[in-house]
């Protein structure tokens, strides 16, 4: 697999991603949470959904400090790549699950969250078969220290100073900003259910 190839993964990555959010939205008009509107319950998962979103941008953020502009160019291996291979696609999945739980419901969080992991899970193949035919021993013996998702924070490993790709950082911000428009996504689709404009088929926890 060339560099031509990998970003073309890359690009499929988010594209899914997208995909993946209105799907979910599509799905919500027939499914609720279990619990009352506005309910303890549901303020309290919503709650959680949104600090994993926070959780999930600002962590991806973090991924691309260290890994932005370098994936297809050498195998990183200090910060977060330390302790996780997949830092990013880790802090993917904890937003995806906050962008779920927007629904009020912990079963949407996670089914979307496990349905995406499942989904990337080609990705992340793909991503390994062109590091591990680009760097041969240097990335098996990092997969031997390193676990795929982690974290083994006695892995931990850093360094002092880093090279940084502000662009690279600025769009992984971007992207995860996107996450963030489930909160008012989903008010409105309360709204709606709450004036009778749409019916709910199925409630969940």
């Amino acid at each position: 697999m060339n560099t031509i190839d990998i970003n073309l993964v890359q690009q499929r990555r988010k594209r899914t991603l997208r995909l993946s959010g209105l799907a979910l939205l599509a799905l919500c008009v027939a499914i609720g949470p279990i619990w009352a509107a506005h309910s303890v319950l549901e303020e309290a998962v919503e709650s959680a959904g949104l600090a994993a979103i926070a959780a999930g941008v600002i962590g991806r953020a973090w991924c691309s400090l260290y890994i932005g502009g370098r994936k297809t160019k050498e195998i990183v291996e200090v910060g977060p790549y330390s302790i996780s291979r997949n830092p990013l696609y880790v802090f993917t999945y904890l937003a995806m699950f906050g962008v779920g739980a927007q629904s009020g419901s912990l079963t949407i969080g996670l089914v979307l969250a496990l349905s995406v992991a499942g989904i990337f899970r080609v990705v992340i193949s793909r991503e390994e078969a062109f590091l591990a035919a680009e760097f041969g021993s240097a990335y098996d013996a990092y997969c031997l220290r390193v676990p795929r998702f982690g974290p083994r924070f006695s892995a931990w490993r850093d360094m002092p100073v880093i090279e940084v790709r502000p662009d690279r950082v600025a769009r992984t911000l971007a992207d995860g900003l996107l996450f963030l428009l489930a909160w008012p996504a989903f008010e409105l689709l309360e709204e709606a259910r709450e004036f009778g404009w749409i019916g709910t088929v199925l409630l969940v926890p």
